[in-house]
């Protein structure tokens, strides 16, 4: 009898494990439209023991649809569009390999196609269902007497509000998009850690009808611009990577399965720092302009792993690696660009009082990506340390420099 007690009560013990909930949010590039499946989630949970799961603990997988029916008939047929690679798998795969065997990874995805931030924000269907599937997973999660954790969300929106030039105050909106998204998820899962967005930095500026890089009123840059100022200025963002140094599906709007695999990556590096309650200084931009003289300025970076490097392999050439100043009658005035340790010397052919000083605000017209689009050659030096290893090649995971359009200030 004393034996079988004990092996009643050793068989009856569950095994505690913690669930990392991890979700990807915004429109096309965020449920990876045209792009090849090339993650094997079979393959994944049968090496990590099935320590990966979909929205609700299930183990389907892709097929993003705001509607849960059509969503769920997709998957059961396996129905061959809207199944493509999406960063949320690169996610899962690096985490997976990063944290213990009683820790499951469970992705979930959200948002939809060609919609502009104000149709994605609270209230709209997308951002309901949204919330849907992670009541169910936290639920899921509760009912089995595992814990449950939700980091952060990655940001990927935008190409919307520059394309169909929207005009809207982008910055605010995707501020009060952070504030009410974590505001609803501390709801449902009762977590005192703020739910942090992690943001991709959108560039596709050149593809639009009315670009012309050296206006000095650019609208196709604020976009961009509002999502780097959040990342340098607001505590609930983080930095991702900009998308500028990827390869694009018809270099135009939406990169490729290797390149969502390698932004998963990027993004994992960082929800790690946030699972760690590590400080995070991710991202290369600038925090700091000075003129120096009349006719020069001085750049200060923040480089995560310095030296700055010049990489015109990875990132075909642009002109002066990417840097502009444009005057407000709309002239390019750049004559030099001297790249150092953490720290970017711009000299011009006159003065720059009241300039705007740019980087990746350029490409040839209606192409997108590092061969042709808006593109920089600058970059920090994290892939020497940190690779990503997708289909048996080695992918570096620099931080590249985020597009930047700033006021120089007299």
């Amino acid at each position: 009898m004393a034996i079988a007690m004990i092996l009643f009560c050793s068989c009856s013990k569950k095994e505690h494990k913690t669930v990392v909930c991890i979700a990807v949010y915004g429109q096309s590039l965020a449920i990876g439209e045209e792009t090849k499946k090339i993650t094997d989630i079979d393959s994944l949970n049968k090496m990590y023991g099935n320590r990966i799961v979909s929205e609700s603990f299930g183990h389907r997988f892709g097929y993003y649809d705001v509607s849960p029916l059509k969503r769920l008939v997709k998957r059961l047929i396996r129905y061959s569009k809207r199944n493509g690679e999406v960063s949320s798998y690169g996610m899962a795969e690096y985490l997976v390999s990063e944290l213990g065997s009683d820790t499951i990874i469970c992705i979930i995805g959200g948002g939809l196609g060609a919609t502009p931030i104000s149709d994605l924000d609270k209230g709209s269907a997308p951002y309901n269902r949204f919330l849907k599937d992670i009541k169910r997973s936290y639920k899921k999660a509760i009912d089995k007497g595992y814990d449950f954790v939700f980091p952060a969300i990655c940001w990927m929106q935008g190409e919307s509000d520059i394309y169909d030039y929207s005009y809207v105050d982008y910055k605010r909106l995707l501020k009060q998009f952070a504030e009410d998204i974590n505001h609803d998820i501390k709801t449902i899962t009762h977590q005192s850690q703020d739910v942090r967005i992690i943001c991709y930095q959108t560039n596709q500026v050149s593809i639009c009808n009315l670009f012309d890089a050296d206006s000095y009123n650019c609208y196709e840059s604020t976009v961009p611009q509002a999502q780097l100022e959040l990342i340098r200025e607001n505590p609930l963002f983080v930095a991702g990577t900009p998308i500028y140094h990827f390869t694009f599906a018809r270099e135009y709007i939406h990169i490729n399965e290797i390149s969502q695999k390698q932004t998963g990556f990027h993004n994992a590096i960082a929800t790690l720092s946030l699972l760690r309650r590590l400080p995070y200084d991710g991202g290369t931009y600038p925090n700091g302009i000075e003129k120096i003289g009349d006719n020069s300025i001085m750049l200060s970076y923040n480089v995560p792993r310095p030296p700055l490097v010049v990489d015109t392999v990875n990132v075909r050439k642009a002109d002066h690696y990417g840097f502009s100043v444009i005057t407000p009658e709309g002239n390019n005035i750049i004559k030099d660009v001297t790249v150092s340790d953490t720290v970017v010397l711009i000299t011009c052919t006159q003065a720059v009082d009241s300039c705007r000083v740019r980087y990746a605000v350029n490409g040839e017209r209606g192409k997108s990506g590092w061969e042709k689009g808006p593109r920089g050659n600058i970059r920090d030096n994290r892939g020497e340390l940190i690779k990503a290893t997708i289909q048996d090649k080695e992918y570096p995971l620099h931080n590249w420099s985020f597009m930047f359009d700033e006021l120089i200030h007299e």
